[in-house]
């Protein structure tokens, strides 16, 4: 396997400094929060539902809202990802939030036109793109921000603009401290995960060595939920690998009993259990019973105990935590974690199929 610590190989192989945009994610998610609180916003009322839609790099900031607004907020959040909407999606009581890196998303582009049919209230967030354009032309709010890299490395602005949102609307209490806490505990524990620490002290450069040629399975519960599904995407599209996602309690009703004849896959697997202190009693009891269970099936585990005092801290530190472990994974593999080929050349094969 290379060597993490020869400084060297990330010049060669990080071609388009994916780096400095994992390192500048606290930054961004501060500055979203600002973006959002200052952006153009209707005097709106009597929203009883949200829709937020959109896909990849978009959607995973829609998660993570929702997750973290679920126990604060009393009106129902649904991520999106698909063409249209449902058919409850419908008159001024909802909100469409339509949000595009690019602007240019087909299924997000077809949720904002089902949205306008709806006669729903409507918000665009978007680099630009065809969503901007139509967000304009229908006289509609849209929050612009700009980014040039790849959608992943924009969830600091896919989330922090939307808990803006929320806080505006009033439907949350003010996170701001718990947003400051978090970003500052961001910080301290990037000090410890740059590549300049050695493998001996670099948990992220660990991890990583660990999940080389083995198929990574990442599980999480209540607000992490959606950070294992980060995670996961990560390993996709920074590593170019394969990795899936569980969720807690849910896998205890059907994962678990799949352990039983994974005899020929034991050697290839890594499973990681993301644990916050933040967690329903009962689901950090479930993680530690869980992770025995596989271990004693021979299955190689590993467990991610999140930092941070607040659930927005342990949110955002796990996630942070994946996006580094996913980058130096890519690094191991010798792959550029900033370009995803096969994704963009489906796209074009998709752009040119019929109906």
């Amino acid at each position: 396997m290379i060597d993490l610590d020869d400084l060297t190989n990330f010049t060669i192989i990080d071609k388009e400094n994916m780096l400095s945009e994992i390192n500048d994610l606290p930054s961004q998610l501060q500055k979203a929060w600002k973006m959002g609180l200052e952006k153009p916003l209707p005097e709106w009322s009597g929203i009883k539902q949200i829709v937020l839609a959109g896909m990849g790099g978009s959607a995973i900031g829609a998660d993570l809202l929702a997750a973290y607004a679920e126990p604060l907020c009393r009106i129902p959040i649904f991520v999106h990802r698909n063409y249209d909407l449902p058919a409850w999606a419908n008159g001024q009581e909802t909100l469409v939030v339509a949000s595009s890196h690019s602007g240019n998303t087909e299924e997000t582009l077809s949720a904002f036109n089902k949205a306008l049919e709806n006669n729903c209230r409507v918000l665009a967030i978007s680099t630009g793109g065809e969503l901007s354009q139509k967000a304009r032309t229908a006289g509609k709010p849209i929050w612009v921000f700009e980014h040039k890299g790849q959608p992943r490395a924009a969830v600091g602005f896919s989330f922090g603009m939307l808990l803006a949102l929320l806080t505006r609307l009033k439907l949350i209490p003010d996170p701001s401290k718990d947003l400051t806490d978090a970003v500052n505990e961001m910080r301290e524990q990037q000090k410890t995960l740059l590549p300049e620490i050695p493998v001996t002290q670099n948990l992220a450069k660990r991890a990583a060595g660990q999940w080389v040629g083995r198929w990574v399975t990442v599980i999480g519960a209540d607000f992490l939920a959606p950070v294992a599904r980060r995670w996961k995407g990560q390993i996709n599209e920074v590593a170019k690998t394969w990795a899936q996602f569980d969720v807690l309690p849910e896998a205890d009703h059907n994962t678990l009993a799949g352990v039983i004849n994974a005899a020929n896959a034991v050697l290839h697997t890594m499973v990681i259990f993301l644990h916050a202190s933040s967690y329903h009693p009962r689901n950090s009891i479930r993680t530690s019973l869980t992770k025995n269970i596989f271990m004693l099936e021979a299955l190689n585990t590993d467990i991610f105990h999140a930092r941070g005092d607040s659930r927005l801290a342990q949110m955002w530190t796990t996630l942070h935590f994946g996006d580094y472990a996913a980058y130096y994974l890519a690094i191991a593999y010798k792959i550029d974690p900033t370009p995803i080929t096969s994704i963009e050349g489906f796209k074009e094969e998709l752009k040119a199929a019929k109906q």
